[in-house]
């Protein structure tokens, strides 16, 4: 007798995402942009091309449109744009000081609305039963609790992207000291992608982290339910395959 077929778990893409997004870009960035190869001018659009064709590729193969994918390719269009553009360093410092700020205050103002953002974020499909979870939550009459427990939540949330805001900003105005369209600006722009990665990311990471596993323990108390049976069905552990109990006449 055959075993049900198994549903192909999702691969995981993040080292993929980090040489596309960060490794990749501040290699032609610092060391391509020189005049003897690419030029800055085409430095800067080589290094970029990638991770934007890369997050619409990502949004077109998952045929689903995420609010941060979005937000990082229009990040990444807007550096490309600026760049070319030769706009002054100060308007690259306030991008990307701009962006997380402004998702930090509408996540923070979505709280006002029917439709809070940190479960966009945080409580996708892609992570959770959100069935499941949503029916465990009804069952024990703890709908209301759980979305005044999201409150603090989201502001936790917020506060690593304001910290994301200052930092982003405080790097870019000690990196991006040159000319715009200059072969050492466009090497800048190498520069802090990778900086960012470490003195933006590593912090604003931390914090989400404590949020993420705050929401976990939250989830597991007022639905009653254990930790892998919040998760998606893709995320759970495969049942262990049982011996053939069939024996030989």
């Amino acid at each position: 007798m055959s075993s049900p077929e198994k549903k192909p778990r999702k691969k995981d893409r993040s080292l993929e995402s980090v040489l596309i997004n960060v490794v990749v870009p501040v290699i032609v960035l610092t060391m391509l942009s020189k005049e003897k190869y690419l030029g800055p001018t085409w430095g800067l659009v080589a290094a970029l091309i990638l991770p934007v064709g890369y997050g619409v590729h990502s949004m077109i193969r998952d045929r689903k449109i995420e609010f941060m994918s979005v937000l990082g390719v229009v990040s990444v269009l807007l550096t490309g744009v600026f760049g070319l553009l030769k706009l002054p360093p100060e308007w690259i410092a306030w991008k990307e000081a701009m962006i997380p700020f402004l998702l930090g205050v509408a996540i923070v103002g979505s709280l006002k609305t029917p439709f809070p953002l940190i479960k966009k974020i945080l409580m996708t499909e892609s992570l959770f039963d959100v069935h499941r979870l949503k029916s465990a939550l009804k069952e024990r009459g703890n709908e209301a609790l759980f979305e005044k427990r999201l409150v603090g939540l989201t502001w936790g949330l917020a506060s690593s992207l304001f910290l994301s805001a200052v930092l982003n900003f405080v790097l870019a105005k000690l990196v991006l000291k040159s000319e715009p369209g200059t072969e050492a600006y466009t090497a800048e722009i190498g520069r802090m992608t990778g900086l960012g990665y470490v003195v933006v990311m590593i912090p604003s990471m931390a914090i989400m982290l404590v949020v993420f596993n705050a929401l976990i323990n939250t989830l597991v108390k007022l639905t009653g339910l254990d930790f892998e049976s919040l998760l998606a069905e893709h995320l759970r552990k495969p049942p262990p395959e049982k011996a053939d109990e069939t024996t030989a006449d």
